[in-house]
């Protein structure tokens, strides 16, 4: 199985989304933009919020086992993935790619 590096590219805040339907609350993303993770499988790495891992996993599966090319050559480095959070509040992106 190979590792994956998981880099966390651009977070985004939407505020006026935030302030009008969200309870508030302190922490919900303490990530940082460059933040790296590299992780074997299916292991969530230290740090990582679940709800971001329940997005990333499926990608992070697939390629620590080899798949390449996602979504027929979407990403100019075949064996990587541009996989967002499913934080509609602040989306979080992050680049997926096999540690060569």
């Amino acid at each position: 199985m190979k590792q994956i590096k998981i880099t966390v590219m651009r977070k985004v805040c939407h505020h006026d989304l935030m302030e009008q339907y969200e309870n508030p609350i302190e922490h919900a993303c303490d990530l940082q933009e460059g933040q790296v993770f590299v992780t074997e499988g299916w292991v969530k790495p230290d740090g990582l919020c679940e709800s971001a891992w329940q997005s990333l996993s499926p990608f992070v599966m697939a390629l620590a086992h080899g798949a390449s090319d996602l979504y027929d050559g979407w990403m100019k480095n075949p064996h990587s993935a541009m996989v967002s959070c499913n934080d509609g509040f602040r989306p979080v992106s992050f680049l997926v790619e096999v540690v060569e």
